[in-house]
């Protein structure tokens, strides 16, 4: 199965075919609207605001399968990221990201990727012990360990390189110019 014969539901109940970003470059990210990295909205922005006429694309989806962070229903949510952050690209329903159910998008990603560390950051160091409280085996699987990891997909629908958390928006929006 390729990443183009995936469906999910955006937030306003619409279900969408990935197909429909076929030729684009992608980066599809698990949100939460009250997360340390929250304010990666406003970077994530500025790179969609950069890239979209040039064949870039976002794909939101919100989660909250950590830490209970991502509170409230599609509509609150959407409002919170419009207001706070001014987010134009594309929004889906809250959903889970690890589990039995997953939505199918990360399922896929999952499936496609591993985890290949958190780094040694500062909030790195913060997150390692929480992540492993709630999956002492995280190091040996590809689950998404917490908000905001990213997925970057070329025009062809290939997964290029998974992001995690604490790495630094700028230089992913650097790897997406490449890609253009």
């Amino acid at each position: 199965m390729s990443f183009y014969d995936l469906k999910a539901t955006l937030q306003n109940g619409e279900e969408v075919s990935m197909g429909n970003y076929k030729g684009k470059v992608l980066l599809v990210v698990n949100t939460a609207t009250g997360c340390g990295f929250t304010p990666q909205y406003k970077e994530l922005e500025a790179i969609y605001e950069q890239y979209k006429d040039k064949g870039f694309e976002i794909l939101d989806f919100p989660c909250n399968q950590f830490a209970g962070q991502t509170p409230g229903n599609d509509e609150e949510i959407h409002e919170f990221c419009t207001l706070k952050y001014n987010v134009s690209f594309p929004q889906f329903k809250k959903s889970d990201v690890n589990g039995d159910n997953a939505n199918e998008v990360f399922k896929w990603l999952r499936a496609n990727s591993t985890f290949k560390g958190f780094g040694k950051s500062p909030m790195a160091l913060l997150l390692k012990p929480i992540v492993k409280k709630m999956d002492p085996d995280y190091k040996n699987n590809s689950n998404i360990k917490w908000n905001f990891t990213k997925f970057l997909i070329n025009a062809d629908g290939e997964l290029i390189q998974r992001f995690e958390p604490m790495e630094n928006v700028e230089e992913i929006g650097k790897k997406i110019g490449e890609l253009l």
